[in-house]
């Protein structure tokens, strides 16, 4: 929580005519105004002896059984939902139809596995061994119940919405779930001061990278690599990475180490110009962006950030992997610069590109944020999310909201450059 749903769960619950319940595992910190919450706990995990391809979908059974409890208990208090939102990845949307057999459930569909030209055998000494194609086949056996479950599925981008089999394509809709660019803007006058940083001032040559957890899945040893050829040749340059030391995607390192401090070691670059500053709250993070003279982002072929799209809409010089699906969103030179995955020196020269650049590339910056603006301006995608939900709760399957969706990702070029 609130993940996905930030603003739809807001937005519909402003209204009093509405009650809004959000199914969550335990979030102290986070509460939305007019938001009933109730949290739930996993029982126990899946057993030593368990085979291991069925590790993920016995996990997600337990935490679909949760969910279920939870629905079931609601249910007998009298909540009786018109329509159910879920994120499906890790199970917790599998059993609710079975308490709710007659509410639409509209799944977000995050990704679909090892598909060609995904996630899988991308990184260097990924090779999978013989048995890691079945077993991701069946990792993907939640997401193939709720796929074939769900009455409708969201997806945020054309490439992931590709990587899902085509007989479900019909009964899906491209749809981020927006930017909100009134909040996400440039501010070019704003320094930032933080602890254990000098300040930092708009117009300095401040190189910004963030990433939730620093991992090879968003590039971080070219990231690494790439740091230390601008430190050396750029002595007025300081680098601030934002994010922390978890996994969120693939895998950790076998001795436990996090990526972070392995890559120091290895690669040793000048640490007293490179600050790593863990977690921000929002508004801070935003500052770092409009304060950024050249913005990182690297992923191997998997799902968007958030974060790439904010950069582009606080008007940030972009220097991003040419992978997908960030190539469904940057076109090369005109609202930011794509660069090999693995070459470091590419990722540092078209830094220094920006860096010596009169204006620091305005114009592309400039573009970067326009592409937000007419694409994924939260007050465009918004009313078509909650338009989409409103014709499922009155049961309007296919919904037609996803004709004005679909027309309006076309008249936008938003569209797979696969």
């Amino acid at each position: 929580m609130p993940g996905q749903y930030k603003h739809l769960a807001r937005i519909f619950a402003e209204d009093k005519n509405n009650e809004v319940v959000f199914i969550t595992k335990p979030k102290p910190e986070i509460s939305i105004p007019n938001v009933k919450k109730v949290e739930y706990k996993v029982s126990r995990e899946p057993q030593f002896e368990t085979h291991r391809y069925l590790l993920n979908f016995e996990r997600g059974i337990f935490q679909g059984q949760e969910v279920w409890r939870v629905c079931n208990k609601l249910k007998q208090q009298g909540f009786t939902p018109e329509v159910i939102c879920a994120h499906p990845g890790w199970g917790d949307a599998l059993f609710v139809k079975d308490i709710y057999p007659d509410a639409p459930l509209l799944n977000f569909q995050e990704y679909f596995y090892a598909q060609p030209g995904g996630d899988l055998n991308f990184l260097p000494g990924d090779t999978p061994h013989l048995d890691d194609v079945p077993r991701i086949r069946i990792k993907n056996a939640v997401n193939l119940y709720s796929i074939n479950y769900c009455d409708w599925g969201i997806t945020p981008t054309y490439w992931q919405w590709h990587q899902y089999p085509k007989e479900f394509h019909s009964k899906m809709s491209v749809l981020h779930d927006g930017v909100d660019t009134d909040q996400i803007s440039p501010i070019q006058w704003r320094n930032f001061k933080g602890p254990k940083l000098p300040e930092l001032k708009y117009g300095d040559e401040i190189i910004t990278y963030i990433s939730r957890n620093f991992e090879p899945y968003r590039g971080f040893e070219t990231f690494m690599e790439a740091a230390k050829i601008i430190l050396d040749k750029r002595p007025n340059a300081r680098i601030i990475a934002v994010g922390a030391d978890d996994i969120s995607y693939g895998k950790g390192r076998e001795d436990g180490r996090p990526w972070r401090h392995h890559f120091i070691d290895k690669i040793k670059p000048d640490m007293s110009r490179l600050h790593f500053i863990g977690y921000l709250p929002h508004d801070e993070m935003l500052t770092i962006l409009r304060i950024s003279a050249a913005h990182i982002y690297l992923t191997v072929p998997f799902v968007l950030s958030w974060s790439v799209l904010e950069a582009m809409s606080a008007g940030c010089a972009l220097v991003s992997s040419d992978t997908m699906p960030i190539r469904e969103v940057v076109e090369n030179g005109k609202n930011g610069l794509l660069v090999d995955f693995f070459s470091a020196g590419e990722v540092a020269e078209k830094v220094f590109q920006i860096l010596d650049h009169p204006d620091r590339m305005q114009a592309m910056r400039d573009a970067a944020r326009q592409t937000i603006v007419d694409r994924y301006d939260l007050k465009k995608l918004l009313p078509l999310h909650m338009g989409l939900i409103r014709d499922l709760s009155e049961k309007k399957i296919p919904p037609p909201a996803a004709k004005t969706i679909e027309e309006f990702n076309r008249n936008h070029n938003i569209k797979s450059p696969v």
